[in-house]
């Protein structure tokens, strides 16, 4: 939740300067809000758009909820679903994220749907379980046509504004460990395919090491895609 409609559109119109022909996709995902004017300013530039969130219902008698119909209706690609936040301060449940990754594929967005454990279960070495109960609860019951619409943004939630930061071999093992569980699903082939993005404290200065590791394939940026030239430099670290 930052910024204004037009404190948005003024970043996303840097954006579009900065990023020309970037060596990866790159997707930014605004508010609600501004969706349609900044799906206007990154027409036809390297940047592709999506959503924060959507609805778990198609439509109806649900003040203050967006769905994905509206979602998709702006222009945007791809919606975020599962963050950290969503599930710790809004209590979204594998059966509501079920419902709303199935929703926003039905109306032709790609998912970048979010796993990751706490630093109690990181402590009590439960990591693998949770990740793995994760995607089995809201994302394994899609057929192999659907998963094709699935990136899977993995983020150590204690890495985020806690001081503590994920080694990038601790990294890189919980992503190889992820690709397994795809593979014992939807085999190997669709598994090398999957694109798995690390989130959590990636910035310009850590993003090389990170993503030169085998199963790292891209971030899911936070507070470091606030500035365009930061931002930029997280991309430039992809080769």
């Amino acid at each position: 939740m930052n910024k204004n409609l037009q404190e948005g559109v003024a970043l996303a119109k840097e954006l579009t300067e900065v990023v020309k022909n970037p060596n990866c996709g790159v997707i930014i995902c605004t508010p609600f809000i501004h969706l349609a004017s900044v799906a206007e300013i990154v027409k036809g530039s390297a940047i592709e758009l999506g959503a924060e969130n959507c609805a778990d219902k198609a439509s109806g008698a649900f003040t203050g909820e967006v769905s994905a119909e509206m979602v998709k209706s702006t222009g945007a690609q791809y919606v975020i679903l599962g963050h950290s936040e969503r599930r710790e301060y809004y209590n979204e449940t594998p059966e509501i994220l079920k419902e709303k990754v199935q929703l926003a594929l039905a109306n032709g967005l790609k998912v970048i749907f979010c796993i990751g454990e706490s630093l109690a279960e990181r402590e009590a070495n439960k990591q693998n379980e949770v990740v793995k109960a994760e995607l089995q609860g809201s994302v394994f019951n899609l057929t192999a046509e659907e998963w094709k619409n699935i990136v899977i943004a993995y983020e150590p939630i204690w890495a985020i504004g806690t001081g503590k930061t994920a080694t990038a071999d601790q990294a890189e093992e919980i992503h190889a460990y992820i690709r397994s569980c795809v593979a014992e699903v939807y085999g190997a082939e669709v598994a090398a395919d999957t694109t798995i993005l690390y989130g959590g404290s990636c910035k310009a200065s850590n993003a090389p090491e990170l993503f030169a590791k085998p199963d790292i394939d891209g971030g899911l940026i936070g507070g470091a895609s606030l500035k365009a030239a930061d931002f930029k430099g997280i991309i430039d670290a992809w080769n």
